[in-house]
């Protein structure tokens, strides 16, 4: 299958300027099967994961197909828990960035009034909790009457939180002319009927089958960084493991160029690879790499695909990729021909959760190490 990219998805101009903003080079596998059938305004069921760029399959058709009303919620995106709602929210802000589209998120134990007042400033997108939702809708702070988007989120998550009838009353509340979305990475009986009764009869299934996620042959750790000296904590890890050959990965292009900037002024022996660069400057650094005239590469997710290298030592996330899948075929260069081969992966606080789903979709254990100290 030829992969496609962004722009051959049928997306609007802001919403492509934001993701190449983002830095993503080319849609992830749920993110090129979904983006089209919402655009062309099928009700659609995904089955995936948390980790698969999801947010952004919903997001971009929706922000590309929305027509904003002056005072009328556009969009209601519903998801089981607060972290998950403030998640999505950011990430779609990101998306929504060269438009004027206003979102907010709504959740238990954050003042009622707040959101009230926002509200009724003008809100076009809500990302929130069931029950909060619910609450607004009583107090007829949220009206649904216009809406053109319903998104239900980690579907069977809000199922096993027992927020299955509060959904059926919001959906109640909203528009008929609507376009829905469901997300679920399982399908109890209970979710394909809530389908079955509030979705169009020309609904479209997508279901992203997990490739087998096997990464037994390498070690995994990761180290715990803060956000503002991650590059400092890299080069101690470096220079205490003094690895023999690694690949460095970064979620975007921006972040390979300044990576690799930043350690080349520190006299690393590297180079980087992307997307942006044209086909001979990237087979001229691979075969350095190859030959071994060159400890380091940098690349991103895409650029890496092709590189087939037998001895790498060591896959260093620099970054955390974008989703599940990335992570495997990163760590997937080392530990080739039954070598065992070393991952290690920076993660801040913040992103801890992330590598908890990464541990629980490969069924393997990500190891803490602690960032070396200078003696």
């Amino acid at each position: 299958m030829e992969e496609k990219k962004f722009n051959q998805l049928g997306l609007g101009e802001k919403v492509l300027k934001a993701i190449d903003d983002m830095g993503f080079e080319e849609p992830s596998h749920i993110q090129a099967e979904i983006i089209p059938v919402v655009l062309e305004g099928f009700d659609v069921i995904g089955q995936a994961q948390t980790g698969t760029g999801k947010t952004l399959a919903f997001g971009a058709p929706i922000l590309t197909n929305m027509k904003r009303v002056e005072g009328k919620i556009s969009c209601i995106i519903l998801a089981p828990t607060r972290e998950l709602a403030i998640q999505v929210n950011d990430e779609i802000i990101r998306i929504a960035k060269h438009t004027k589209v206003r979102l907010l998120p709504v959740y238990g134990g954050q003042p009622i009034d707040r959101q009230i007042r926002a509200i009724r400033s003008g809100i076009d997108i809500i990302v929130g909790t069931p029950g909060r939702v619910l609450d607004l809708i009583r107090r007829r702070i949220i009206d649904l009457g216009d809406i053109q988007f319903l998104v239900l989120d980690e579907a069977d998550e809000m199922l096993n939180m027992g927020f299955i009838e509060d959904i059926e009353e919001i959906i109640k509340n909203c528009s008929k002319e609507r376009q829905t979305m469901l997300f679920s990475a399982t399908m109890p009986d209970e979710i394909r009927k809530l389908s079955k009764k509030y979705m169009k009869a020309d609904t479209k299934h997508v279901s992203i089958v997990k490739s087998t996620m096997t990464v037994s042959t390498v070690e995994q750790f990761y180290f715990e960084v803060k956000q503002n000296n991650r590059f400092e904590s890299f080069c101690r890890i470096l220079d205490v493991d003094e690895p023999a050959t690694a690949i460095i990965f970064c979620k975007t292009k921006k972040g390979v160029d300044e990576l690799v900037e930043s350690m080349q002024a520190r006299g690393y022996n590297v180079e980087g690879m992307h997307g942006d660069m044209n086909q001979s400057q990237r087979m001229n650094t691979l075969r350095k790499f190859k030959e071994g005239n060159l400890e380091f590469l940098v690349a991103t997710d895409v650029a890496a695909r092709g590189i087939d290298v037998e001895d790498i030592t060591h896959v260093i996330n620099y970054d955390l990729p974008q989703d599940i899948e990335s992570y495997v075929h990163r760590i997937g260069r080392t530990g080739r021909a039954n070598k065992t081969g070393t991952a290690y992966t920076l993660v801040t606080a913040r992103e801890y959760m992330t590598l908890k789903q990464i541990e629980k979709m490969t069924k393997s254990k990500i190891k803490r190490k602690d960032i070396p100290t200078i003696d």
